[in-house]
């Protein structure tokens, strides 16, 4: 890819969000009711490609039921709420009525309660007692530390996640994770992420990960580019990381999935992501607009209460309807932010595309004026696309 020149010294590679291309529709289209949506992961299937993001004001135990429930996969945060306090609840209240200006701090001193491992196993318990397929995260910091916690509660997939994570972290303090080793001698499958360019997300799938999330900063809590200057627009992270996949594919035979994780807040987001090489999608802000959310219409990233240097913000999300609206419908708002999957599966048929691999494929092209060709009155009065 041709490169730009910033200045004697440097050039640099042009980068694309989600609001910077659109699909392109083909010369078919197909019935909605056509379509198949779902995901397999490992030895799991999924009515829906979505994991819902390891943050406390979006995911708990009992909220992961409900998504396991309704097709998606519910990541529970090991290193949250959830296993510092017996009935966090109260927190939560708190949290919602704190002024921004306090909000930091005071969740920085919420989250300096220990990790209580008997807690860890007892939420995953909780979990499995529904009959759902089970997920949580974990730091690389923390994993050897919780994994015998971890496998006793027989959890059943794994997240080793962090702002960014690689297969070759390097300290002289500390013996850092091996990740290769403890993928390969772990019994359950695991995801690790995140990562946002071809040769990172290669080495993480050389690990032995049966899944790598895709995004550095995108998310609608994030303040990691702000703070730190780090991150890569997600359109093109997801496509390269894609183009990791298939190479690692050619050289294994071993097919490891792509998940775009952060900058999706509408359903035409997620059927980008899908159409730029993502097998599924990891989101957050839009559930904790659910009526069930913990943070009921609040959400803040896993760094966000870093006890030196924060890298999220608690955000107001409000309240938009319940998981299962938001997640399918009925949609009761025009702007994209209900029925996130039935869009998908909608964009899907009108683009003549029948399963999630081959939707991988559809055309895209850059389109800077997607968002507001057109939609003069839609901005001026703050309604639809203007909202």
């Amino acid at each position: 890819m041709a490169e730009v020149e910033i200045g004697i010294y440097k050039s640099a590679r042009q980068a694309y969000g989600f609001d910077d291309i659109a699909i392109v529709p083909s010369r078919r289209t197909r019935d909605p009711e056509d379509v198949d949506i779902s995901w397999q992961l490992d030895a799991y299937r999924f009515e829906l490609p979505l994991m819902a993001s390891a943050m406390d004001g979006v995911v708990s135990p009992a909220t992961a039921i409900e998504i396991g429930q309704l097709g998606g996969l519910g990541v529970l945060n090991l290193e949250g709420l959830w296993t510092r306090y017996d009935d966090p609840m109260a927190l939560f209240d708190e949290i919602r009525e704190l002024d921004n200006d306090k909000a930091t701090a005071r969740m920085q001193q919420m989250y300096l309660e220990p990790i209580k491992l008997e807690l860890v196993t007892q939420r995953i318990k909780e979990m499995k007692a529904a009959g759902i397929t089970t997920s949580a995260s974990v730091t690389p910091q923390r994993t050897n530390w919780m994994a015998t916690a971890i496998a006793e509660a027989e959890l059943d997939i794994l997240v080793i996640q962090g702002t960014v994570v690689s297969a070759e972290h390097v300290s002289k303090t500390v013996e850092p994770l091996n990740l290769k080793k403890f993928i390969r001698e772990f019994e359950i499958p695991t995801i690790v992420g995140g990562c946002a360019s071809y040769q990172a997300a290669l080495h993480l799938m050389r690990t032995g990960a049966v899944g790598v999330l895709v995004g550095v900063g995108p998310g609608n809590a994030c303040t990691t580019r702000g703070v730190l200057g780090i991150g890569v627009p997600q359109a093109t992270a997801i496509a390269d990381v894609a183009g990791a996949r298939m190479r690692h594919l050619d050289e294994t035979g071993v097919y490891v999935h792509v998940i775009a994780d952060g900058g999706m807040s509408r359903g035409g987001d997620i059927a980008k992501a899908i159409a730029c090489g993502a097998d599924a999608v990891m989101i957050g802000s839009p559930l904790s607009s659910a009526i069930e959310a913990p943070a009921r219409g609040f959400h803040w990233g896993m760094a966000t209460f870093h006890p030196t240097l924060p890298r999220g913000a608690r955000v107001k999300t409000e309240i938009r309807g319940s998981l299962k609206e938001i997640l399918l419908g009925p949609a009761n708002e025009n702007d994209g932010r209900m029925n996130l999957f039935g869009a998908l599966r909608t964009s899907m048929a009108i683009c003549g595309y029948e399963t999630l691999k081959e939707f991988q494929k559809a055309e895209v092209m850059l389109a800077p004026s997607l968002q507001t060709e057109g939609k003069q009155l839609q901005r001026a009065q703050g309604v639809g696309m203007g909202h």
